[in-house]
This record gives structure tokens, C-alpha cells and sequence, in this order.
């Protein structure tokens, strides 16, 4: 039987940690945007964006997912 690491990094093609360090950077940046500073939140995750591009395309596509979606906040 798989654990939920063997998946994530089956998945991901990196180690549990790297999956579990995005989900944590995530709900960071959602809680920053939810403070009313989603223009920090944004520069944040295109930084994020920046930096596992070419790295980690699931990864990359996360942060992708929240800047789309945060795109209604910015001011």
C-alpha cells in the first residue's frame, strides 16, 4: 500500500517536504490576501511562479491557479 508521500511525490516528481512547503505557502499567501493585502499576496506567488518554472510544473501551476484567481482583488 501507497502512502499519501508516495503519492504526492509519484505526483509531483519531488519529495512529500516540496508538496507539503507549496500547500504552506499557499495558505500563507491566502491568508495574506484575506488581511486585504492581496497585491502582496500576488507579487508573492509571481515570485513563487518564477522560481519553480521549468522546476516543478505541478508546482508551478499551483501558484498559477492563485494568481488567476486573486486577479479579481487587485486593486
Amino acid at each position: 500500500m501507497r502512502s499519501s508521500a508516495d503519492t504526492a511525490e509519484r505526483r509531483t516528481g519531488l519529495p512529500e517536504s516540496s508538496v507539503a512547503l507549496i500547500d504552506i505557502l499557499l495558505s500563507s499567501l491566502e491568508a495574506l490576501a484575506a488581511t486585504g493585502q492581496p497585491d502582496a499576496a500576488c507579487r508573492l506567488a509571481g515570485e513563487a511562479c518564477a522560481a519553480l518554472r521549468g522546476r516543478d510544473p505541478a508546482g508551478w501551476q499551483r501558484f498559477n491557479v492563485f494568481l488567476h484567481r486573486m486577479t479579481k482583488h487587485l486593486s
